[in-house]
């Protein structure tokens, strides 16, 4: 695990952004109840900005299902994989984005697409709409459903200034982020192991903390739940992106209801895959300490809206 602060972790419009905000809610009280929901408020907007790529598509494919003209010549499907284009390229031209992030949904939408071909060619899923940008009968805007989950994880770890105890061994984890994708292809053949799988994940990071600053303070929580919390949000994003018939499962051919349950462990343990995969990107880093003293992290410290502190005492902002 990375042991000490790694180079700036913020584009410059990041940078104006923070220093930006950071005058307006420096003036707020650090205690007491304002004090609460500043910290509450500036979660709300980090996590908001971590979810730029995948909250604009998400949109798009909502905004394209109330209306899209049918005359228009240009497939709904190929529009929207032209609009994930444009928004991934705007974000790095206006430097909301590092290149690193850009990578990372390269590599998520080909593992994506990988996986698409094979899924709705076993008839998991299907794409009842027409277009021309597609592989076989998945088109090419559903890899980017997958590079939105590894933007965020990517994006949040930064912003959020993750850092972790008791973080398993990585090549540990790279074992487990490589069965749990043979899985979601051999289960269709042989037994399927993602309740091993899921032993597996509660062995190796039940120990693991991650501890993440939003504003004053540096917070933490067990990382199994903050797993559990990512997948459960993914489970809504998927149930809006049904009922925009942007994909349906076969239990919707006939109407829109309401996606299993039994599909939130499948995201979970995909999004377990995609964090482990983002962290080849952004190595994990031990929490840093004052003197020494593991209670540094709950020390109050300035930082700002996006502020990374390579120390928990607040050194950069």
């Amino acid at each position: 695990m990375v042991q000490v602060s790694e180079e700036r972790r913020f584009t410059s419009r990041e940078a104006l952004i923070d220093a930006a905000v950071h005058r307006l809610l420096d003036r707020l009280p650090a205690t007491g109840l304002l004090g609460g929901l500043t910290e509450f408020l500036v979660f709300g907007i980090k996590q908001a900005f971590a979810c730029l790529f995948g909250g604009a598509m998400l949109a798009l494919i909502l905004a394209t299902r109330l209306w899209w003209p049918e005359d228009i010549g240009l497939a709904r499907y190929d529009f929207l994989f032209l609009s994930a284009v444009a928004i991934q390229l705007s974000l790095l031209v206006f430097k909301l984005e590092t290149i690193a992030e850009a990578k990372v949904i390269l590599i998520f939408h080909v593992v994506g697409t990988i996986m698409e071909v094979f899924k709705t060619a076993a008839g998991s899923w299907v794409y009842p709409e027409p277009s021309l940008l597609r592989i076989g009968d998945v088109p090419l805007f559903s890899g980017f459903m997958y590079a939105a989950v590894g933007s965020y994880l990517a994006r949040v770890t930064r912003i959020l200034d993750m850092r972790y105890t008791g973080y398993p061994p990585l090549a540990a984890t790279l074992l487990l982020a490589f069965a749990i994708y043979v899985n979601f292809f051999s289960h269709h053949f042989i037994i399927d192991l993602r309740y091993v799988l899921f032993a597996v994940t509660a062995f190796l990071f039940l120990k693991t903390t991650v501890h993440y600053r939003v504003f004053r303070f540096r917070h933490r929580m067990p990382l199994l739940l903050g797993f559990l919390l990512v997948a459960l949000f993914i489970w809504f994003a998927e149930n809006i992106g049904t009922w925009s018939r942007a994909w349906i499962y076969p239990s919707q051919h006939n109407g829109w209801s309401p996606v299993s349950l039994q599909k939130l462990g499948a995201w979970y343990l995909l999004m377990i895959l995609s964090f482990v995969l983002v962290t080849l990107v952004h190595r994990p880093r031990s929490l840093p300490t004052k003197a020494g003293d593991p209670s540094a992290d709950a020390a109050p410290t300035p930082g700002g809206i996006l502020t990374t502190a390579p120390e928990v005492d607040g050194s950069a902002a």
